[in-house]
């Protein structure tokens, strides 16, 4: 394909899969039983922490951690108690447990008592990417004790990382809600800054379509994806996202 036709093909894709049938089978249906803006950040944000594996599994322990939490993710990280987060013992995603948990409740009662809340800690000021606004975020996250093992939920740009999993929740948090599946509620953001959430399925498709040459799935490879979707679309580049995982999940490309 040229340029034009492959911008042609991703745009049809993207907006194939934009629509509300996507959430029935993905991790941001568990934001959206909220209407509280930091309900929604707090629920998108353990949801995308936890979005590696299957996507099943996912869903149902993303909604099993709200229950835990009362249905009310806001309120409890506000005015719980240690006793409160004894509920958590037992609770395992993979290599998140109940005391990694439990520090993220803690760490985000601190981000919205002393940082403002996630939009203000994760805002990038410094350039066209959110490189550092990841890192940032991360050092202030972590400036609470916590157990050494917790930092690993957490991932770092500056030390090549993809940062699938936040690129995500920014791509939920700021990208437009017209199409009824991004929640567009960061609007100090900008949506041309964002960057594709990259993991197994985008990356294969991407190099299939020869839009991504690296091989490693990481901040390299991020930085050259970011070259071309935002040729296509400089104001929306990571509408992309959802052309390259439905084709890769749902078309097998």
């Amino acid at each position: 394909m040229t340029k034009k036709e492959l911008k042609e093909f991703l745009d049809e894709k993207a907006e194939l899969y934009e629509n509300i049938d996507f959430i029935d089978s993905d991790p941001i249906q568990i934001p959206h039983q909220f209407s509280i803006k930091e309900d929604i950040e707090i629920a998108a944000f353990l949801s995308a922490i936890i979005a590696w594996g299957n996507r099943k599994m996912i869903i149902n322990n993303a909604s099993r951690m709200i229950d835990l939490m009362g249905n009310s993710p806001f309120d409890f990280v506000m005015n719980h108690t240690e006793e409160n987060l004894e509920k958590f013992d037992g609770f395992v995603h993979r290599t998140f447990n109940a005391d990694d948990f439990k520090f993220f409740v803690k760490s985000l009662k601190n981000i919205y008592t002393n940082h403002g809340g996630l939009e203000t800690v994760l805002q990038n000021k410094a350039s066209d990417n959110y490189q550092l606004a990841i890192h940032n975020f991360k050092q202030v996250f972590f400036e609470i004790p916590h157990l050494p093992r917790t930092q690993k939920h957490i991932s770092d740009p500056i030390k090549g990382s993809a940062a699938k999993r936040i690129n995500m929740f920014l791509r939920w948090m700021v990208r437009d809600a017209k199409k009824g599946v991004d929640f567009g509620i960061w609007t100090t953001h900008n949506a041309s800054d964002l960057h594709c959430p990259l993991d197994v399925h985008t990356g294969n498709i991407a190099r299939k379509l020869k839009i991504l040459k690296r091989k490693q799935n990481d901040w390299k490879a991020i930085q050259e994806l970011d070259l071309t979707l935002r040729k296509f679309d400089k104001t929306d580049p990571v509408k992309y996202d959802f052309a390259l995982f439905g084709l890769g999940v749902f078309e097998k490309f």
